[in-house]
């Protein structure tokens, strides 16, 4: 009988290996003892699997396996992309850090990306993303954003004072339900609110099993509440505005000062931008943590999923309209607004919810016609070249 190669199984054995990632490392170490008794492993092989556990503390998961050929198992080197800067990026393999150069022939990339590296560090492809966090560029310009990728919960952050906005946490509820994590609402600067139990019961109106915490993010004690969420090897996005505390949050998490922070403005409880990249940080409990910039303007697009699951309690009252395209302005028979008639619903949800929708539609069409564009000058561009090279040849 021939020795059993590793390669030939490599499927069963990188499931079963990935079941013990969660063990400690006396258990792990046995289990790559007991392959190694199995027959013909490659050096290569068993690099792979020793570096199995700290690519599973950055977060590697199944989905992310699963895309890679035995080719590049054995070839390649799986990296995240821990930083990004204008011109480079940087990421971690588990052993090493490392800073690439963004180049023109790479796709865009974003913190949180999983990427493959050749044996001379050199970019190979991006992984297909879990998660990804997409917004239009704020200002006049037709291009979306990514903010961040492969997030499994995502703190929305929002301070007890006056810049508390119910319809920016919709905004952001929205956009965290597109991308696919978990929302969290964090209620930060509870030492100062005179009654942060006030602000909850307005979160939980909005819908009655979303996660909310208030927090003091000075306080180690008060952040114990979010440890179910900062289990080793998952990834936490934290969004919110300027001044709401995120970099507090992020330090205090930490232990230590890596993020810069600034006061709020005393006039209106607005904030200022303090954390200008973006960055994952790994935490202690093993944890990893992404900062981003205060965003003060979220434009959504291409979002429709994520505004209808934000707001399903409208999407299942206008399902009851009369009318199939109703506006629930004027329409007889509508539902919503029977529904705020009698005090089911409030006005300032149902407005939020039509402006989100217009919002979206109007980003929508917006993009989808620049990428039209965009197809249609590459089109013209390749046929250019290709007569340049036909006249050429004559």
């Amino acid at each position: 009988m021939h020795p059993i190669r590793f390669s030939k199984w490599y499927f069963l054995f990188s499931f079963i290996g990935h079941l013990y990632l969660k063990r400690d490392s006396i258990e792990t170490y046995n289990f790559y003892v007991v392959y190694r008794k199995m027959g013909n492993v490659t050096k290569s092989e068993l690099y792979n699997m020793s570096n199995h556990q700290l690519l599973a503390n950055l977060g590697w998961q199944p989905l992310f396996q699963q895309q890679l050929s035995l080719d590049e198992w054995e070839e390649c080197i799986p990296a995240r992309i821990i930083e990004q800067y204008r011109s480079e990026i940087t990421v971690s393999t588990g052993e090493n850090t490392l800073n690439l150069p963004l180049l023109p022939s790479m796709p865009e990339m974003v913190v949180g990306d999983w990427i493959l590296l050749n044996k001379e560090n050199r970019f190979t492809r991006l992984l297909e993303r879990k998660t990804c966090f997409v917004r239009k560029a704020s200002g006049t310009k037709l291009k979306e954003q990514l903010i961040s990728a492969n997030v499994d919960t995502a703190f929305i952050v929002s301070s007890m004072n006056d810049d508390f906005n119910l319809n920016r946490i919709e905004r952001f509820l929205a956009l965290v339900n597109e991308a696919g994590a978990e929302p969290v609402i964090l209620l930060s600067k509870s030492d100062l609110a005179k009654s942060p139990q006030d602000f909850i019961e307005q979160i939980q109106s909005l819908h009655g099993f979303i996660s909310v915490e208030s927090v003091n993010c000075l306080s180690k004690d008060s952040l114990l509440t979010l440890q179910p969420w900062l289990n080793r090897g998952s990834t936490i996005a934290v969004l919110g505005s300027s001044g709401v505390g995120k970099s507090t949050l992020v330090n205090t998490l930490l232990g230590k000062e890596q993020q810069a922070t600034s006061g709020i403005r005393e006039a209106d409880s607005k904030g200022r931008h303090t954390t200008t990249n973006r960055s994952l940080i790994t935490l202690k409990d093993g944890g990893l943590i992404l900062d981003t910039p205060g965003m003060r303007e979220i434009q959504l697009a291409d979002c429709k999923d994520g505004i209808a699951t934000t707001f399903k309690d409208i999407e299942a009252l206008a399902a009851q309209c009369q009318f199939s395209d109703c506006q629930h302005q004027t329409e007889p028979n509508c539902s919503v607004q029977y529904a705020i008639e009698t005090g089911e619903l409030e006005q300032r949800r149902l407005d939020n919810y039509l402006k989100l929708l217009r919002e979206e539609s109007r980003n929508s069409a917006s993009l989808s016609e620049r990428r039209a564009t965009d197809k249609a000058f590459g089109k013209f561009c390749k046929r250019t070249l290709e007569q340049s090279k036909r006249l050429k040849g004559q």
